[in-house]
């Protein structure tokens, strides 16, 4: 009878553990081949932004950070089974902190050879292009035009690399990109250097007294967004790259893009 008793409590036992190993969390957070990755080793993917990028990062009225990235963060997320930690830090920390204080980040990054030489990459999400934001009476209208001028930028993006490349010019970082518009607005910068996205946003804030114009008439290179990611973790990659994918093919990608980037 005791050898009856415990070969039934060895088969739950077996079956429980059968259950829980065939649950979405342990399923999803390793590859194809079954091997999983140390950044979701606890469950939790922990992600750094700057939510100060709007619509790919903002604070929402809840005073959490919300936009694209962040919905499609938390997508992702749910595609691998595991609890999404949003982390707000300046934007010239993020690439620096992936594998200590964050997993990966996702902050409208765009891809460049000097940051692949820290981090790698996901696939890229989205297409853009750097714009001058201008006051609405500049002069400002061509590349040679932006030669030895004061240029406002985001402390460590690409318009940030982009100005220092400039001849002559003086670049005036600053860790907020309103703030930098908000220098232009009062004459202490002549033009500002952003994404598209969010130069749009602050034409709209600042009606009347700035512009953006597209990068393209400055002869700026079309960049691209991706998730940075450890170095190295080809796993983690590999199962990001999948559930983006998979967020294209069900719908949601374009979803997010219509309620946070077409809407503006």
């Amino acid at each position: 009878m005791k050898k009856l008793v415990a070969l039934l409590l060895t088969t739950v036992m077996a079956m429980t553990m059968l259950t829980a190993c065939g649950g979405s969390e342990a399923a999803t957070t390793e590859s194809a081949d079954g091997v999983a990755s140390a950044a979701l080793a606890d469950g939790v993917l922990t992600v750094g932004t700057n939510a100060e990028f709007p619509p790919f990062e903002y604070v929402g009225d809840d005073g959490q950070p919300d936009g694209f990235d962040m919905a499609l963060v938390k997508a992702i997320g749910e595609k691998l089974g595991v609890e999404v930690k949003i982390e707000n830090m300046e934007f010239a920390s993020l690439v620096t902190s992936i594998g200590s204080k964050i997993d990966i980040a996702a902050a409208g990054m765009t891809v460049t050879e000097e940051r692949k030489e820290t981090v790698d990459f996901s696939n890229p999400y989205y297409e853009a292009v750097q714009y001058v934001v201008l006051p609405a009476d500049s002069a400002i209208a061509t590349a040679a035009d932006l030669e030895g001028k004061t240029i406002g930028v985001q402390l460590g993006t690409t318009g940030d690399f982009i100005a220092t490349d400039i001849p002559g010019s003086t670049v005036s970082s600053y860790n907020k990109a309103v703030d930098a518009v908000n220098d232009l607005v009062n004459g202490k910068v002549d033009c500002v250097i952003i994404d598209k996205n969010p130069a749009l946003v602050f034409e709209s804030k600042f009606e009347g007294q700035v512009v953006a114009v597209d990068g393209a008439q400055f002869e700026f290179e079309i960049e691209n967004y991706a998730i940075a990611l450890p170095k190295g973790d080809t796993v983690l990659a590999e199962q990001i790259n999948t559930a983006i994918e998979e967020l294209k093919a069900d719908g949601t990608f374009d979803e997010l893009v219509k309620t946070y980037i077409e809407a503006e």
